[in-house]
């Protein structure tokens, strides 16, 4: 479902629920910035989870690595990140004063928020500077990218784990830009996530690798339940590329009132990365094979946005129809997505024996299902309105049936269908 409010409403959604929250918003917020609730840290942890279990643990060929947000700012240096490749061109407007990315203006001559004259482009470089030690003497930066992370530690892998070419070293982790127009709810910010993948390779197999990581990428959009009408390859013209690239495909999103735009990049890096911090540094990163000559790797680099990513899923679950001639507005969530799996009824909460009889079934559910919810609170219709919100993908009502025969009522979120099921059926009724 999208029409030109779909977007308002997913964020209204997403504040009245607990899913995102504006960052200091009690002091007025602070641009680009967003808080996750409740639901919302359980959504982006299952998205996380699962692109985790996907391309690490599953995989044979894939080692983690957790690296710090602060670097020596000589790292920086030998990736041109403190250089002109790092930057975005700003404009200033000359009466009001507001800043603006150049790139992103339709009339590149007048401010569009009060019509008066632009100045001259300026190159801003995106990276927050900070000081490092007691009396600020040394300065570093908040990482505006997890992969460095990952390059300057190739060595330390290689030499520890003893990886057959080809491999991948995986991270999860925060990244900092200080964007100069940070826009479109949580899709540019300042502080964002990112899970990203190097990928090692022999440099003459390049392109077999790109697009087995093409498939790859494709697997897991069909797995975070994003249908393909929604996403388009954009293969980078030359004349864009980043200086490091050889080839990027960047996946777009249709996001809702705003069209397609990057989900997420995968770049063949060339070797650019590791010879850069190898000059640099003064260390050999290189590999060497059983037999043959050591060599500095190649490198596939799919970089995925964690908060693009819930953007675009929570985009893709906004749904609205009609239920008991009513509009319902429900998140057709994946199950293994959902931030709550199961909401468990007292069909009456003034009743003691129907209240502890479903908290003994909520209690053995959390067991085998920990994102599992208690809710007593109204009649059973407004329960179910809140957990079609959340996208909870089944409820379960403790009724006075349930006394006697040890059944409950089951409702299925998407079509609100309700079937009667014995306890001891239930777990695999509702298996996730």
């Amino acid at each position: 479902m999208s029409d030109d409010n779909t977007m308002e409403k997913i964020v209204s959604l997403a504040k009245r629920r607990g899913f995102i929250f504006q960052g200091s918003e009690i002091y007025g917020g602070l641009a680009g910035t967003w808080d996750y609730g409740p639901l919302g840290v359980a959504l982006k942890n299952n998205i996380k989870e699962l692109w985790w279990d996907m391309f690490v643990d599953r995989r044979d060929d894939m080692y983690g690595l957790d690296t710090a947000i602060l670097m020596n700012e000589k790292a920086w240096e030998a990736s041109g990140h403190t250089g002109a490749g790092f930057t975005d061109p700003l404009v200033e407007c000359e009466k009001c004063k507001k800043r603006f990315r150049e790139d992103h203006l339709k009339d590149t001559a007048k401010c569009p928020e009060c019509g008066g004259v632009l100045g001259n482009k300026k190159d801003f470089n995106l990276m927050f500077e900070t000081r490092v030690g007691a009396q600020g003497d040394m300065k570093s930066f908040l990482r505006p990218e997890t992969a460095q992370g990952i390059f300057v530690n190739f060595k330390n892998v290689v030499d520890t784990m003893r990886p057959k070419l080809p491999f991948g070293i995986a991270q999860i982790g925060k990244a900092f830009r200080n964007e100069i127009a940070p826009r479109d709810f949580i899709f540019r910010t300042r502080e964002f996530e990112q899970m990203e993948i190097e990928y090692f390779i022999d440099g003459q197999y390049w392109e077999q690798e790109f697009d087995k990581w093409r498939e790859a990428v494709w697997a897991w959009l069909k797995a975070l339940g994003l249908s393909e009408e929604n996403i388009k390859e954009y293969d980078v013209p030359a004349d864009e590329l980043a200086h490091y690239s050889k080839r990027t495909i960047d996946f777009e999103y249709n996001y809702p009132g705003k069209g397609h735009d990057e989900l997420l990049g995968l770049a063949y890096r060339t070797d650019h990365d590791l010879k850069s911090h190898m000059e640099a540094s003064g260390e050999k990163l290189v590999y060497t094979p059983a037999e043959g000559e050591p060599f500095t790797p190649h490198v596939i680099e799919p970089s995925f946005g964690v908060d693009r990513t819930v953007m675009a899923v929570l985009s893709e679950a906004y749904t609205e129809d009609k239920m008991d001639g009513e509009t319902r507005v429900f998140l057709k969530l994946k199950p293994e997505l959902a931030p709550v799996k199961v909401a468990v009824f007292p069909l009456l909460k003034n009743r003691p024996e129907l209240l502890e009889k479903a908290w003994d079934i909520y209690t053995e559910l959390k067991k085998t299902i920990p994102q599992i919810l208690f809710d007593d609170n109204g009649n059973v219709g407004k329960r179910y309105r809140r957990q079609d919100e959340i996208g909870t993908p089944w409820c379960v009502t403790v009724d006075f049936d349930t006394l006697e025969d040890n059944t409950v009522t089951v409702r299925d979120r998407d079509t609100g269908e309700q079937k009667r099921v014995a306890l001891i059926d239930l777990v695999t009724v509702i298996r996730v």
